[in-house]
């Protein structure tokens, strides 16, 4: 099985939206997202992208099926959502390019995908010009009822590639979870590193 990374931007991304929806509400249903999505959701989330000037989804294709994406924009793009977590930070949003999510089907991780993903859209950054690259990961709690026994956080791998974690740089965001009624808030922390 050969496993084609394409990045796309623009009109070429239209193609793939309701995929990258359908693995969005797959991979982010399992821990720690615990993500209860839809797709009319999805599409209005993912649509934007179309039109913006920075973004990108990179692609992981098996044949025409897409397996796993990583998408990316500059975080300017993004300032309604993380101004207050960037608050008193010291670091101009401007600077920082946005590595938002990245989703990959369970059969086809373990392959180098995720490496892939991280530089595509760390190139994707620098031809843009921007000296820093940064995403945000959900921070449940240890003793969560939901943790698998056996999860091993993706720290280890994320410090190896350069990235750390943003003292105090937390953002806030809601959903609902896996069998809840209503949404709640989650903190996500942020990691950076200078390109």
């Amino acid at each position: 099985m050969t496993i084609e990374v394409r990045t796309l931007t623009g009109a070429d991304i239209v193609p793939v939206i309701d995929s990258l929806a359908r693995l969005r509400i797959s991979v982010f249903r399992d821990w720690p997202y615990l993500y209860d999505g839809d797709m009319d959701y999805e599409r209005g989330y993912l649509a934007p992208m179309v039109e913006s000037p920075t973004s990108a989804i990179v692609g992981a294709f098996d044949g025409d099926v897409l397996v796993g994406a990583a998408t990316c924009s500059a975080l300017s793009e993004h300032k309604e959502d993380f101004a207050a977590a960037f608050d008193g930070s010291g670091i101009a949003m401007e600077e920082v390019f946005y590595l938002a999510e990245s989703v990959l089907l369970p059969a086809h991780r373990g392959r180098g995908l995720g490496h892939s993903f991280f530089d595509h859209r760390e190139a994707r950054a620098r031809s843009l010009g921007m000296s820093k690259a940064a995403f945000c990961a959900v921070d449940r709690p240890g003793d969560h009822p939901a943790r698998p026994e056996d999860y091993s956080p993706l720290d280890p791998f994320w410090r190896k590639r350069g990235y750390a974690p943003l003292p105090g740089v937390v953002a806030r965001f809601a959903w609902r979870d896996v069998g809840d009624a209503e949404e709640s808030s989650k903190p996500l922390r942020f990691w950076m590193r200078t390109l």
